[in-house]
């Protein structure tokens, strides 16, 4: 199917070029990386989602312990693996669900509507836990509770998902629902394996543990202030023009195929989901008509939550798609026929290579800010002030986070009496998330060559 080569291409040449621009750096993952290899340990935002920390952050100190020195060359490894995980989940979420049409169209459509408008901020944990959703819903509903291989790879999805992101709280639940659905289902037709089964019950009962731990992060952290800030900014994901506009096609789409599912059939569902492809075309220009519609990679940070809300009404329908067999509403019968699939698919496509544009054009001025960042490092020594400099004009204000410049700093100075960029700031009025953020790492041995 020509959706699923080239939505597995274009994840997988983002992936690359992510990774040799070095896009793993901007905001919270220059500290990330700086503060690992300064004390060549593990450094997770906290325990509860340290599963995704060890994951990506392997490579780089396996890097470091080996003697690798060179910061340009361990700041694409980060990279590499911090787009790797989600890129090889959606991939093989893709190869499961590649032989339905409707299914392939869903995936895609995540693809569109929450990974590309919500991973400039890459090293979000909930990048790799979204993906790890996806990739555990594609399982589960292509003949994953009758088989052991399938069940390890359930097991290892829910382990993941164990120690990742509070939004398991939901997605948790709903794919242990789903595995116990799977395995009622294999019972029933006769194709249940004890071995297959044991696993899968172990995976749900990952599964429920990540809504376990997610539901402590949730309460321990609740009254925090930058929990409290992260909860305000919830709804705030009409900021983020490459996140709203694809959701208001969907939203049209499910609107309009609920109340007339006979639509599917015609040209309607191409039509809107190709105005939305033009409006996503048209975003890296808008600026110069509005300058509030600018695109806005911190806006990636601020749609998340609302992305994963997206993501489980993704699912829930792919499973209502392969579940609902027996006497299923119109709008399901519809989706089940092959040229609906076959051309929700094709249109679904059209929007994530039109998603793509405004993500290339966010990583094109990323580049200009990186050199721009690292000849004030590299053309300075001792103390450079940030309050002096244009960090709030056009196009640094886009990437610039101020409680970072150190660490970011540190990772591009070729030589430890280059200069180190801060701001006069007592981080009191509005305190970083960890208290050594903000401080100058020393990263001894290391440099950008």
């Amino acid at each position: 199917m020509s959706a699923y080569r080239i939505a597995v291409l274009l994840l997988w040449s983002l992936a690359v070029l992510n990774s040799a621009i070095v896009r793993g750096l901007f905001w919270d993952g220059a500290s990330f990386l700086a503060t690992a290899l300064n004390f060549r340990a593990f450094h997770d935002f906290y325990p509860e989602r340290e599963h995704v920390a060890w994951l990506t952050q392997a490579p780089v100190l396996l890097l470091a312990d080996l003697g690798v020195g060179n910061t340009r060359l361990l700041s694409i490894a980060y990279s590499a693996s911090l787009f790797a995980w989600p890129a090889g989940l959606y991939h093989f979420a893709l190869a499961r669900v590649r032989g339905d049409a409707a299914l392939t169209a869903a995936v895609v459509i995540a693809l569109a509507a929450v990974y590309l408008p919500t991973s400039f901020f890459i090293i979000g944990e909930y990048n790799i836990a979204y993906a790890a959703a996806m990739a555990a819903m594609a399982v589960v509903l292509t003949g994953g509770a009758a088989r052991r291989r399938d069940g390890a790879v359930l097991c290892a999805l829910g382990a993941l998902s164990i120690a990742s992101y509070e939004a398991m709280i939901y997605l948790g639940p709903l794919l242990a629902a789903a595995i116990l659905w799977a395995l009622s289902r294999a019972r029933r037709d006769g194709s249940l394996d004890d071995i297959a089964a044991l696993l899968a019950l172990v995976a749900a009962s990952a599964f429920v543990a990540a809504a376990a731990v997610a539901s402590v992060a949730i309460a321990e952290y609740w009254h925090y202030a930058y929990f409290t800030r992260v909860r305000a900014a919830a709804f705030d994901f009409w900021q983020n023009l490459q996140f709203v506009v694809p959701v208001a096609a969907l939203a049209v789409l499910a609107v309009v195929s609920l109340a007339r599912p006979s639509w599917l059939r015609g040209r309607g569902p191409t039509v809107v989901l190709g105005v939305a492809a033009a409006l996503l075309l048209a975003t890296p220009w808008l600026r110069h008509l509005a300058p509030q519609a600018m695109l806005f990679p911190p806006s990636h940070y601020v749609a998340r939550t609302a992305a994963g809300w997206l993501m489980a009404a993704i699912l829930v329908a792919m499973w209502l798609h392969v579940g609902w067999r027996r006497r299923p509403p119109r709008l399901l019968a519809e989706l089940a026929r092959p040229d609906v699939g076959r051309r929700l698919a094709g249109a679904a496509t059209a929007l994530l290579l039109a998603a793509a544009v405004p993500d290339l054009a966010l990583s094109r001025l990323w580049v200009g800010y990186l050199d721009y960042f690292r000849g004030l490092v590299t053309g300075h020594t001792g103390i450079v002030r940030a309050n002096d400099l244009p960090m709030g004009q056009w196009p640094q204000r886009l990437f610039a986070q101020d409680w970072t410049y150190p660490a970011l700093s540190a990772l591009l100075r070729s030589a430890p009496d280059q200069g180190v960029v801060v701001i006069d700031k007592d981080y009191r009025s509005n305190p970083p998330f960890d208290p050594s953020c903000g401080t100058v790492p020393k990263l001894e041995g290391f440099a950008w060559r």
